[in-house]
Parts: structure tokens; C-alpha cells; sequence
């Protein structure tokens, strides 16, 4: 059943709050009902307050039934601040006292392309397959000012359709070379959520809504999930001009 939303929200900790208070009751939901999940993480400046609403909001025992994966990572190692991984293990992770052996990191201080094909293959391994792609239960996205989403930038937009679940992108500005998901995984996953806050995007995001301007250059544009379960949390600035 398609599910398409859209919720817009005062300021970022206000739509973060209501994030993790969704993401409390599907995971207790589905706690109950003995069915594990498989949930791919962005990092960004909207997952921080993210991460802390949902130490707020949850318990260790609330995650029990979550496996926990990475949508990118930069080719750093886990403890330089640029990790997302990093991020997360101090914000999320670590306070929650989550288990190790449902955490599945991309180990960004190894050989970039050895590791983006290591990575798909661990994804191949534990999560269901469809057409050559691991299926994750809820992917979760954030989209820079550039209308770029997972490390899939603009001026790489091919990679979106690789054949593979992982690839190696590069930053269009510092060439930091980083492992990403691509248009295949996202696309096949059962839920994507997108979170973008600030001004500075919101020119982008009515481009995108509104399939006009540049729209079909922006990687997020490309995100459309065959379960139809696509939805958008936006803070009132990236959503002022829709």
C-alpha cells in the first residue's frame, strides 16, 4: 500500500522528538510481534539530535529485536570526528549499551573499494534479497543543500543505478573518498525515511516536490521506494518554500 507523507515540523529538535517517539512505537510494535528488523542509519547534522531523542525515548530492550547497518560512511577510521559510525557509537549506541553482535559498521579505515564490496556481501548475507539487493526494513536518509542523499553526490549520479549494493563515491569539494549505498538498496528497502532541516535547503526540496528546476539532477529526486512507503520529516525552514 503506497504511503507517501509528509510532516513539517517547528524547529529540528521538535521533529526529532517526533521521530523517535514513531520509531518507539513501530519497533515496540513490532517487538511484540517477534518480527526482527533491519534498519540502515545516516549520519549528518540531523542525526545528532536524532540520536539523543531516541536515547531519551528508548531503552536497550526496545532495540532487542534491531540489527543496525550504515546507509555511508566516510573512509575514516571509527574514532576521527568525520565517522558516522563514530557518531552514532558515542551518541546512540554506547549510552543505549546496544548489543555488538547486531551492529554491522562500514569500516571506513580500510581499502575503500575492497571494503564497499565486503560491505555489500555482509548485507547480502544477513537481510533478505530481492533482484540481487538486500531488502532493509526501514532505511533512514538525510539530503544535503547540493540534493544529495546517501554519499551520492550530483556530479556522480551514475552511481545511484551501479549493479551493486555498495560503491565508492568521492566529496565533489575535498575528493575524501567515502562507501555508500546505492539507488538499488534504498530504492528495494520496505521504508525510507528522509529528515532535512535549514534554510539553505529548502530551495532544493521545492524543486524536488515540485518536479521542477534541476529536480532530475538531485540524487534524493531518484528516491521512490517500491513499497511506496516514502515519507519526509522537515523542519519549517527546509520546508518554507513549499
Amino acid at each position: 500500500m503506497e504511503r507517501k507523507r509528509n510532516y513539517i515540523y517547528p524547529d529540528l529538535d521538535t521533529l526529532a522528538a517526533a521521530f523517535a517517539c514513531e520509531f518507539a512505537n513501530q519497533v515496540r510494535e513490532q517487538l511484540e510481534e517477534k518480527n526482527h528488523m533491519h534498519i540502515a542509519l545516516s549520519g549528518g547534522s540531523t542525526a545528532l539530535p536524532l540520536f539523543r531523542q531516541l536515547v531519551e525515548q528508548t531503552t536497550a530492550d526496545d532495540w532487542s529485536n534491531v540489527s543496525l547497518y550504515w546507509v555511508d560512511e566516510r573512509c575514516v577510521p571509527s574514532d576521527h570526528p568525520d565517522s558516522n559510525y563514530g557518531m552514532a557509537k558515542e551518541t546512540l549506541l554506547e549510552p543505549l549499551g546496544l548489543a555488538q553482535e547486531r551492529i554491522h559498521r562500514i569500516m571506513g579505515e580500510v581499502d575503500p573499494s575492497l571494503e564497499a564490496n565486503r560491505y555489500g556481501g555482509e548485507l547480502l548475507k544477513y537481510l533478505p534479497n530481492e533482484n540481487g539487493f538486500p531488502v532493509f526494513d526501514w532505511i533512514w536518509l538525510g539530503m544535503g543543500a547540493d540534493g544529495h542523499t546517501a554519499s551520492i553526490f550530483p556530479q556522480q549520479i551514475e552511481l545511484w543505478t551501479a549493479g551493486s549494493p555498495c560503491v565508492v563515491s568521492h566529496h565533489p569539494d575535498t575528493s575524501q573518498p567515502r562507501i555508500t549505498l546505492t539507488g538499488g538498496v534504498i530504492n528495494g528497502a520496505k521504508r525510507v525515511s528522509f529528515f532535512a532541516s535549514g534554510k539553505e535547503k529548502a530551495p532544493v526540496i521545492k524543486e524536488i516536490f515540485g518536479k521542477e528546476g534541476r529536480y532530475m539532477e538531485y540524487p534524493a529526486f531518484y528516491v521512490n521506494p517500491g513499497s511506496g512507503d516514502l515519507e519526509w520529516y522537515l523542519d519549517q525552514d527546509a520546508a518554507n518554500l513549499l
